[in-house]
């Protein structure tokens, strides 16, 4: 186990500080630690050293315990590093910044980015692209652009996640890794937009581009899923089609847009068939939705969503985060006959641009986020949020600070 010292918690915690150089500084902050895979996180006590150039330090007051924390938990993740923070959902409030930060300043509520957006790398330049590539690098490796770690324990580093580290109250992320949003949005509600709500809504609104009218299927009514419904809502889709295993999902799309419900388990016959056969009307016989979401990363899964497509213009999204080593198919015939495939990161979204603006959506009840926080809990109750999730009985579990 890790040594555990004095908790701290909240605004008012007391700081354990030692002075370091002449702007640096080392404080004590409660974290859950990922020792390594396939293990419990151990919640401790953590060094945090203070910001450096361009970087920033967030009071994080609320994170949600997303399936890509549990992904790299797990040991499936190919990427995934130990020990770690992780954490990738948060919401919280600048208490320091670092030499040359101009954008955010102490006091600021911000929502941590693992997408940042630097404005300035050719991939944010293109406009093709919300990826980019200013610090992918050292994210990649745990580490902050200057490839080195901000956390630590007992002098021995601990690898940063996603570049965010929101399983901590207190984090170092670079300036163009947060989002500055208004000050009356509830961080134990907006924290599910630095993940799910961004993701899923983003993967309609800014990668499908679904336009009013539309038919659409959606596969795995988890919270993407869920967001996913309520984009093709917003986007004005006639005809949605929520697929899943589990028929207690059933009511949860219902509420957020879904207009028809296939449990692939007892429809007695094969499904892509029987979804095709679906979306025929009046003279169009030949079938097949608009636009497919895969919210599931299972390949399998993926390949249903493509031919459910409509041939000559159908296109599927892949949202769903496939297994290390997992790959797809399907017969090049799908995509000979017009169906397209793409997939989609953070919903194709520009954290520092777009955020804010989903901040303003929930705010202004234009989507809903409230009814998929299922469980909320303190730090030391994080574990329970991944028994949840693998029960199925959560939507989303928020962790407070």
């Amino acid at each position: 186990m890790l040594g555990d010292n004095a908790s701290l918690r909240g605004t008012h915690a007391q700081f354990h500080i030692t002075r370091q150089k002449e702007r640096d500084f080392i404080m004590d902050v409660r974290a859950a630690v990922a020792i390594a895979a396939g293990k419990p996180l151990e919640i401790t006590t953590v060094q945090l050293d203070g910001p450096r150039e361009g970087e920033v330090m967030v009071e994080i007051k609320a994170t949600g315990v997303c399936h890509t924390d549990e992904f790299t938990l797990s040991g499936a993740d190919p990427e995934g590093l130990f020990p770690a923070i992780l954490g990738h959902e948060g919401a919280g409030i600048v208490v320091d910044v670092g030499p040359g930060v101009t954008s955010v300043k102490k006091g600021d509520h911000v929502i941590p980015l693992y997408t940042p957006e630097c404005r300035q790398c050719p991939s944010c330049l293109s406009r093709k692209t919300n990826l980019c590539t200013a610090i992918r690098a050292t994210q990649g490796q745990g580490l902050m652009p200057d490839g080195t770690s901000r956390f630590s324990i007992g002098g021995k580093p601990i690898h940063h996640y996603m570049g965010t580290s929101t399983f901590a109250n207190y984090t170092v992320l670079p300036e163009i890794a947060v989002a500055k949003i208004r000050e009356d949005a509830p961080f134990d509600k907006v924290c599910y937009i630095g993940c799910g709500v961004t993701t899923g809504i983003g993967a309609v609104i800014n990668t499908a581009k679904v336009e009013p009218g539309a038919k659409a299927i959606v596969f795995g009514l988890g919270g993407i899923g869920l967001n996913v419904l309520q984009g093709l809502r917003l986007a004005g889709a006639d005809m949605i089609i929520g697929v899943d295993l589990n028929n207690d999902r059933k009511a949860w799309g219902e509420r957020f847009g879904m207009t028809h419900f296939v449990n692939p388990k007892e429809i007695g016959k094969d499904l892509v068939p029987y979804l095709v056969d679906m979306t025929k009307s009046g003279a169009d016989q030949i079938g097949g939705a608009d636009y497919t979401f895969d919210c599931t990363g299972n390949v399998t899964v993926m390949r249903q969503a493509l031919e459910a497509c409509h041939r000559g213009w159908g296109q599927s999204v892949v949202i769903g985060v496939a297994p290390a080593g997992a790959e797809i198919a399907t017969r090049p015939f799908q995509l000979v006959t017009g169906r397209t495939w793409k997939g989609t990161a953070f919903g194709g979204a520009r954290g520092r641009t777009d955020v804010p603006k989903i901040v303003d959506w929930y705010m202004q009840g234009k989507i809903q986020i409230d009814p998929m926080i299922t469980h909320v809990m303190p730090l030391d109750d994080i574990n329970k949020a991944f028994d949840l999730m693998h029960k199925g009985e959560s939507i989303r579990s928020v962790v407070t600070f």
